[in-house]
Order: structure tokens, then C-alpha cells, then sequence
């Protein structure tokens, strides 16, 4: 066990998978979908080492391992996505992320996300609450740029708000983090390692994260499916979720 708190480490292990990756998508050697297959086993090889080297007592749920039902039965698990928005990573895109979470008795008790094309690594220390929208420009809600489902239309005109289409699930829930966005909304599919650690970060922020019917989000469950997820600004979470109940109904 390092002295290292479990912040330090989650920010330092975010931060070495970064370098990493950027260091890969620089090489000329490697494109398209075997660079998306190396880049997440260099990132996940590294992730795991470090977390054998510092907590090796603590469970792990990460995409890239194999999932030990042992984790079950563990208090602390280290639910962890090495490159979040591959396809992005691929494309050559900026909006992907490395995720390192800790959960806790089934809570996002700590988290560090990092936005590597941004030299940033955001994290659960807590912070500032983000500013609010400057005066004049409509709310933004993030949503995925390869499948976000058809209710979110309707829910934008009913906040008349505007849709912002975005990868990697760190990046949507960064963007409400930094201010750049009021919230993000997801549905059709995730795992716990897609917003463990980002949830853990916008709660430390001061922002509302549940389910889309408003229930808490739960980690380190049998089934690590964990389909969707809302992300915003709380004076947003009521009328957001009224709009998306009713949305879905339709």
C-alpha cells in the first residue's frame, strides 16, 4: 500500500494513461482500429499495474479485464475505463477520456477523468460549481454523437435548449463539469466503468447525477450494465426529468 491517498493515485494513474495514449496516437506506425486495440491495452496495462502496485488488497471492474465475481463481496472496487471513446480516439477526434474510478459500498466515492487532447485531468477534490450560462446563450444538453435516442428532441424544445452531439461519456459529463454545457443525458446503453468516474467528479462539482427516472446511480453490481445516466446543473435535474418521463411516454 503506497501513502498515496486514493485521490492522488486515481489522478496520478488518469494522468500516466493520458501521456501514454497521446504518445501512441502521435506514432505513424499504428491507424484505425489496431491503433483502438493497442491504445487500450497499453492504457489498461498500465492502469493495472498501478493499481497492483498500490492497492493491491482492492477489487477492480475495468472494460479491458476480464470481471471476477469476487468484486461482489469487496467494500472497494476500482471501476475503470483505460480510453473512453475509442471510435474518437481512432478518428483522431479531441473527445475521449481515461476514467479512474473508486466506488464504495456500491457509491462514486472518488473519481479523476481525463481529457488528454485538452491537457487536463479533472477530479473529485471539489471545486467551484460551474458558472452559469452566459447571459443570452441557450442551455446546452450533451448528448451521444452516434446514438442519442429520439426523446431528446422534445426534451430540448421543452427547455428550449439546444442539442450538442459529443463522444467519449467522460467528455459529455466534463462539459457540464467546466461549464461548457447545462447537462447530459444518456439512454440506450453504458457500464458502470462510463460514469463511475465522471459521476464521482460532477457530484464533487455540486451537480445532480442519477438514473433517467431520477434513482441514484449504483456501482459494483452483478451486472455492470447500467444503461442510462443524467449529468446537469440541479436547478435543471426536476424540469429535465419531467421532460424526459414524458418524452419516453411519447
Amino acid at each position: 500500500m503506497s501513502t498515496m491517498t486514493d485521490l492522488e493515485l486515481a489522478r496520478s494513474m488518469a494522468d500516466a494513461a493520458a501521456r501514454l495514449l497521446l504518445l501512441l496516437r502521435a506514432s505513424p506506425l499504428l491507424d484505425g482500429a489496431a491503433l483502438g486495440r493497442a491504445a487500450d491495452q497499453a492504457a489498461n496495462a498500465v492502469l493495472m499495474a498501478a493499481l497492483r502496485q498500490h492497492r493491491p488488497d482492492d477489487a477492480v471492474l475495468c472494460e479491458e479485464e476480464v470481471d471476477d465475481a469476487a468484486r461482489l463481496s469487496c467494500r472497494r472496487v476500482w471501476v475503470i475505463d483505460p480510453l473512453d471513446g475509442t471510435r474518437e480516439y481512432e478518428q483522431r477526434r479531441d473527445d475521449w477520456a481515461v476514467h479512474v474510478g473508486l466506488a464504495v459500498d456500491g457509491r462514486p466515492a472518488l473519481g479523476a477523468v481525463a481529457l488528454p487532447p485538452l491537457g487536463l485531468v479533472l477530479d473529485s477534490g471539489g471545486g467551484p460549481s460551474p458558472a452559469a450560462a452566459p447571459a443570452g446563450r441557450r442551455h446546452r444538453l450533451v448528448v451521444s454523437r452516434s446514438r442519442a435516442p429520439a426523446w431528446t428532441d422534445p426534451v430540448a424544445r421543452a427547455l428550449d435548449a439546444e442539442l450538442w452531439p459529443m463522444g467519449s461519456a467522460g467528455a459529455k459529463a466534463m462539459a457540464v463539469v467546466r461549464g461548457e454545457a447545462e447537462a447530459y443525458l444518456h439512454d440506450g446503453g453504458q457500464h458502470e466503468w462510463d460514469s463511475c468516474a465522471p459521476v464521482a467528479v460532477a457530484l464533487a462539482a455540486g451537480l445532480h447525477c442519477s438514473r433517467l427516472d431520477g434513482s441514484p446511480l449504483v456501482y459494483n453490481r452483478a451486472d455492470p450494465f447500467l444503461p442510462d445516466l443524467l449529468v446537469c446543473r440541479p436547478e435543471l435535474a426536476a424540469p429535465l426529468l419531467q421532460a424526459v418521463a414524458l418524452a419516453r411516454l411519447t
